[in-house]
């Protein structure tokens, strides 16, 4: 409950302060990259429970000549690269939290078509909301492989407290100001998860 009203408190303080550069962001990717602003997913949340989150776009709808969207690394512009590697891409997520779909820390929210792909304990990151933040992102972000970035998510639901979450914020804004760990090498962001390791359980 004490999780739950600091989630409340501290996504209506940051919608206030941050509502000039929302607005700002909004008007420069209508400019930039078009409509919509905002970029919509199904997501699965606590319980598995889906849910649709909210970013800012950051990234083309160019196809090529069969029709198909080209790779995310060609669709990704600078100013896409540059909302991302800042972490601005994410603030539409407060709304999220707002609403009870999200935490500010937590397990990233994934896609839909993973649930299918978790080993027994890989799932166990859905036993609690979602976060914008989360421990896995202040140890290595899409630096890390899958089952290391699992582990640290499954790591978290047993230890988490409100201590931890706080440190986690603290590290996370280190991290948004360095620039650490954004993308996996060779890639837009990271790899699609296939399925566990074989011998994981």
């Amino acid at each position: 409950m004490l999780k739950r009203i600091l989630d409340i408190v501290m996504s209506v303080i940051a919608l206030l302060l941050f509502s000039p550069v929302l607005l700002v962001l909004a008007f420069l990717i209508r400019i930039k990259l078009g409509s919509p602003i905002l970029y919509s997913q199904a997501r699965p949340g606590m319980n598995n429970q889906v849910f649709t989150m909210l970013k800012f776009r950051s990234m083309t709808d160019e196809r090529n000549e069969d029709g198909s969207l080209l790779l995310d690394a060609e669709r990704l512009p600078a100013f896409g690269r540059l909302l991302r590697s800042s972490s601005l891409d994410e603030l539409p997520g407060l709304f999220n939290v707002l609403k009870g779909d999200m935490s500010i820390v937590g397990p990233r929210p994934l896609l839909v078509e993973y649930l299918s792909l978790y080993n027994n304990q890989q799932i166990r990151r859905h036993e609690v909301r979602p976060g914008i933040t989360g421990w896995a992102q202040v140890n290595g972000r899409n630096a890390l492989s899958w089952e290391q970035k699992f582990k640290y998510d499954v790591w978290y639901v047993d230890n988490q407290s409100i201590w931890l979450d706080l440190k986690i914020i603290c590290k996370t804004v280190i991290k948004v100001i360095r620039r650490d760990d954004i993308n996996q090498d060779g890639q837009a962001t990271m790899d699609k998860f296939t399925g566990a390791s074989t011998g994981e359980q």
